[in-house]
């Protein structure tokens, strides 16, 4: 009995110990990369944007596991010469907390549910008709918000979106931080000691085959993504991407705005055959334009057909 409570103290001496770790690598994270934008408050939960320019309202919804950073490192300033941009941390990610009942669940917040926390917010700021554009997993917030308030959305960019379900399985490190039994023992281990090979291996494999670009990991502040609320909220949500965009795919045809669609055929994280050239054929009034040595980044080592893109959606819009 006494060598069973010797090694239950020192378990629990040790779980201690990782979590006061996880706790002040957090907390530098959050002093390094302090929000950039304003802090907004919707129904008690906090949502981070980052506003800037003059112009028509455009919306931005970064990917998954990032933040607003993502934009405003190159993008969203030259944006900002023609337009009111909105950059948004989505919920679980960055500065903006975690949609209530997703979190009390324990589960990740759905496209929609994302959408309708992040229009309320929009909302709040003026904003009754904007162009959305959303990378990624933001692909799918964008077009649940069109679903959702179909009104409020004047065109949609697509940028690299994960809109359509997809065949085979995700990785099993989603489903392990997904977990409960995961988000109390492998995420605060990441959150304490996050390996630097690690964190390459993730920029380096969202970006190829470009490589990443000079000064972007300075300014981006992948330890942010690396806070256990952020990384078990991620994990949550891909996991249940699929059945929400599988469910949504359904209605895509009824949208009536306009639609740029860009994707780098050389994308392996969200495959264009299976997300973009589909989408495409189901919404009534879109565009695909297909980068052929692009990656899962275009954004970035593609500017100008992104700004290119933005440019003709608000003229589809009548916004120019």
């Amino acid at each position: 009995m006494l060598e069973l409570a010797t090694a239950a103290a020192l378990t629990g001496g040790a779980v201690l110990g990782v979590d006061r770790l996880a706790t002040r690598a957090e907390s530098q994270a959050e002093a390094e990369f302090p929000p950039e934008g304003r802090i907004l408050t919707i129904d008690g939960v906090k949502v981070h944007a980052w506003v800037q320019g003059s112009g028509p309202d455009l919306v931005l919804l970064h990917g998954a596991g990032g933040n607003l950073r993502d934009f405003t490192f190159a993008l969203a300033p030259r944006l900002a010469r023609d337009f009111r941009v909105i950059a948004f941390d989505r919920p679980g990610h960055g500065f903006t907390g975690r949609v209530p009942e997703a979190a009390e669940a324990k589960r990740g917040e759905s496209p929609r549910e994302q959408a309708r926390l992040l229009q309320a917010a929009a909302r709040q700021l003026g904003v009754t008709r904007a162009l959305v554009l959303g990378q990624s997993f933001g692909g799918a917030v964008a077009m649940a918000w069109a679903l959702e308030d179909p009104a409020m959305t004047a065109g949609l960019v697509i940028v690299s979106g994960a809109t359509m379900p997809w065949p085979g399985k995700l990785k099993p490190s989603y489903h392990v931080n997904a977990s409960r039994a995961g988000a109390t023992t492998l995420v605060p281990l990441l959150t304490a000691f996050p390996p630097q090979s690690l964190m390459d291996q993730i920029l380096s494999g969202i970006f190829a085959p470009a490589p990443v670009p000079q000064g972007f990991t300075a300014h981006f502040g992948l330890p942010l993504s690396l806070r256990r609320t952020t990384m078990v909220a991620n994990a949550r949500q891909v996991t249940g991407l699929k059945d929400h965009v599988t469910a949504m795919s359904g209605h895509y045809g009824t949208l009536q705005m306009p639609a740029e669609l860009i994707h780098g055929a050389l994308d392996t994280i969200v495959l264009p055959d299976i997300h973009a050239a589909p989408l495409s054929t189901l919404l009534p009034d879109a565009r695909l334009t297909m980068l052929d040595d692009a990656g899962h980044m275009p954004h970035h080592t593609h500017p100008e057909a992104v700004l290119d893109a933005v440019a003709r959606i608000a003229e589809r819009a009548g916004l120019r």
